[in-house]
């Protein structure tokens, strides 16, 4: 049995899965060992994936101990894939401890 399919070209199961209505403002937290470049990088990557984003909406908090930093980026998220390409990346980025 299949799966009717919307005029969008989503089924109605792929619609059901996210809970996210697309586009919207996304906020993402990344962290990392506090190092030069950390920022750059992140905003960098984010770019790429999302050419509208505003690094000027940046927040940063640093650990208790001052060892680890918390990168908070808003993204304007225009697909599930999209977000999965840009957590994927920003994971795999050897600065980057946790992408939440």
């Amino acid at each position: 049995m299949s799966t009717p399919e919307a005029p969008d070209g989503q089924t109605s199961a792929n619609r059901a899965e996210s809970l996210i209505e697309y586009p919207c403002k996304f906020p993402i937290k990344v962290m990392g060992t506090k190092v030069d470049g950390l920022v750059h990088a992140i905003t960098l990557i984010t770019k790429q994936l999302d050419p509208e984003f505003d690094a000027s909406t940046i927040e940063l908090r640093e650990s208790k101990g001052g060892k680890y930093l918390g990168v908070t980026i808003t993204v304007n998220a225009t697909s599930r894939e999209q977000l999965d390409e840009l957590y994927r990346t920003l994971s795999t980025h050897p600065m980057v401890k946790v992408v939440l």
